[in-house]
């Protein structure tokens, strides 16, 4: 049996920022990922933005972790060389109505170490974007998009640098603590084998709340139950008039339908919300039939038949339907009892953002 000081459990942007972080302090680390390829769930899936911290509960994790982790990631990419745009965001009251909303927005955010938002008037966001239609918008200049799948191939490079290795197909279908180390009964090409480690990461997303239900001795009261957000995107099949972000001003369902970007200029529109119960990726093209109504009140100038269905994503959400929302949970031994053991879950927006403060973490709850 084949003994490791750490494995990290899931090779998305989270569980790579961790191994690449407790690669660098000197830990030898092993990945291992149920996938073929790294990122392929949650972390590959989604609107690629790098996140201010505008939305996030003051205080909460969510919040200190964006904004901690945006200035680093911009760093980050810098130096590695990951493609990325630190293009901006214009959150929009299409109504004079809505300018008590917006204002809480700004509130809030300045509450979350959000400091840079700026107050534009009609005249001022028209001028940024001549094709939008509002009364007032705040101007988010610290909120950019990435190149996700980038940013996780240059994770994996690090720490494959300070000799961390990558197990792809490889299933972790039983956990068993036993004399101070975890043995992982782990299914490849279906064979089973054992690996042994001191240090055990569950990053593995979608999969964390199921795999922390087969870790010998740790009690059920730790596990929060998991809830499956679909989110799906439709793409612009006409050029996009606008350079930077457009969120409407958010309302009881969330933060409405918004116009993100790609590095390549392409704008995309979403996401749908669906509850659901299976990993169905599929896009339902009937699900953006009431998008138009809803971007025109900010982009009048939207053509008929232009939207066209693109992807779709899922998120990990640790509340049902209708709940306040649920904050990360980066779970050490001084919650749950396990030494050694470190669960990550509930890792949806602003996770990309908030990775290599998340990481940081989980090495701080490793290191107790």
């Amino acid at each position: 049996m084949e003994s490791i000081q750490t494995v990290v459990v899931g090779a998305g942007v989270i569980g790579l920022a961790v191994a690449r972080a407790l690669a660098r302090s000197g830990r030898e680390v092993i990945i291992v990922e149920a996938n073929d390829a790294v990122g392929a769930e949650t972390s590959s899936r989604n609107s690629e933005v790098i996140h201010a911290g505008i939305y996030y509960a003051p205080g909460s994790l969510k919040a200190k972790l964006c904004v901690e982790g945006r200035e680093r990631l911009y760093g980050y990419c810098d130096e590695r060389h990951v493609a990325y745009r630190n293009c901006g965001k214009l959150i929009v009251a299409s109504e004079q109505g809505q300018l008590d909303e917006l204002e809480r927005v700004a509130h809030r955010a300045e509450n979350a170490g959000v400091e840079n938002l700026r107050w534009l008037d009609a005249t001022q966001a028209k001028s940024l974007e001549p094709a939008l239609r509002c009364e007032h918008a705040l101007l988010s200049p610290s909120t950019g998009i990435i190149d996700s799948h980038g940013l996780m191939l240059a994770y994996l490079g690090e720490a494959e640098d300070y000799g961390a290795m990558l197990a792809r197909k490889s299933h972790v279908s039983e956990i068993e603590c036993r004399g101070g180390e975890f043995i992982l009964r782990v299914e490849v090409a279906g064979e089973l084998h054992e690996l042994s480690c001191r240090e055990l990461v569950n990053a593995a997303g979608l999969g964390a709340n199921a795999l922390a239900q087969r870790i010998e001795g740790l009690e059920p009261e730790h596990i929060p139950p998991l809830y499956l957000a679909k989110g799906s995107y439709f793409s612009l099949a006409t050029r996009c008039p606008f350079s930077r972000l457009i969120y409407p001003v958010p309302n009881e369902a969330g933060l409405g339908v918004h116009l993100t970007l790609d590095l390549a200029g392409q704008g995309r529109f979403g996401p749908d919300v669906e509850w659901t119960d299976a990993l169905d990726y599929r896009v339902d093209p009937a699900r953006c039939a009431g998008f138009y109504e809803e971007i025109r009140t900010y982009w009048p100038g939207l053509p008929d038949g232009a939207l066209q269905p693109a992807y779709s994503g899922i998120r990990p959400k640790l509340v049902a339907a209708g709940e306040p929302a649920a904050d990360f949970r980066i779970d050490g031994p001084e919650r749950h009892g396990v030494p050694g053991l470190v669960n990550v879950f509930g890792i949806e927006s602003p996770g990309l953002t908030a990775s290599l403060a998340i990481a940081d973490r989980v090495s701080a709850a490793l290191a107790g």
